[in-house]
């Protein structure tokens, strides 16, 4: 087992998981470059279980606004629920109808560009947020957010990505749009790593176990630091970097789409 690549898949799970790049886009590129020598099944799962790691460092980054004795947190987690209904109900539906078609460099590569665009195109007008705290978003904002999310099962997307656009075009600050994009994740991403494991079953290897074990926990610790990086930056700069960011990976792509 090459124990090395399972540390870079981690480490690109940490970063890009919170930055609008691309989790899944990055993954599936990094694993046509550098293959895992496991299943295809095994893979697959693997790619979605690994969040569990990033998303322990949300609940570790946030709990005092999380845990259920916060002032607010009946308040959130009620518009985190009702957020992502809409990814939750189609997640059902189109997994497998996704993972068949879509999951190619082409369409990573076309879901960059696009996303790239429209951070740029977004944040370059002029931005005067309506909401500026999640303790002010409104339900009816919290759903329409979760049908951007649920954009993000097209790979190449971005979760976080599609959540911080859609916040942004709905009238939240970056600040707000980014912390709900974390706050979301945490049962999206639960219940897609509990149908994979559903799927895959729970006979692991030896060498499987210690797979996931070093992918999540190096997710975790590698999120820590990527949320911290995200909201310092955000404080001072806009979105448009990332967009840039995405647009130069998705030609990257383009250009060597005939070595994958």
């Amino acid at each position: 087992m090459e124990l090395w690549k399972v540390i870079v898949i981690g480490i690109a799970e940490g970063i890009t998981e919170w930055l609008p790049i691309s989790s899944t886009g990055h993954l599936l590129l990094l694993d046509a470059w550098m293959p895992l020598p496991m299943s295809e099944q095994f893979k697959e799962m693997f790619f979605v279980v690994i969040q569990l790691g990033a998303i322990l460092a949300v609940v570790t980054e946030y709990w005092q606004q999380l845990h259920p004795r916060s002032p607010n947190a009946w308040s959130l987690w009620s518009r985190i629920l009702i957020g992502c209904l809409p990814a939750g109900g189609l997640g059902l539906l189109l997994d497998d109808f996704l993972e068949a078609y879509f999951g190619t460099p082409t369409t990573i590569a076309a879901m960059l560009i696009l996303y790239g665009a429209l951070f740029i195109i977004v944040e370059r007008r002029n931005h005067s947020p309506s909401i500026s705290e999640i303790e002010n978003l409104p339900l009816s904002t919290a759903v329409a957010i979760g049908f951007f999310q649920a954009l993000a099962m097209i790979p190449g997307t971005s979760r976080s990505g599609a959540t911080i656009l859609g916040g942004l075009l709905l009238g939240v600050s970056r600040t707000a749009a980014s912390e709900f994009s974390f706050f979301l994740a945490l049962p999206t991403m639960l219940g897609a790593s509990a149908l994979k494991l559903m799927k895959f079953g729970l006979d692991f290897t030896t060498d499987e176990l210690m797979t996931l074990a070093l992918g999540m926990t190096t997710a975790f610790l590698v999120s820590m630091a990527s949320i911290r990086f995200l909201m310092a930056y955000i404080r001072s700069h806009d979105f448009k970097v990332f967009g840039w960011y995405r647009i130069a990976l998705g030609i990257l792509v383009l250009l060597n789409i005939w070595q994958y």
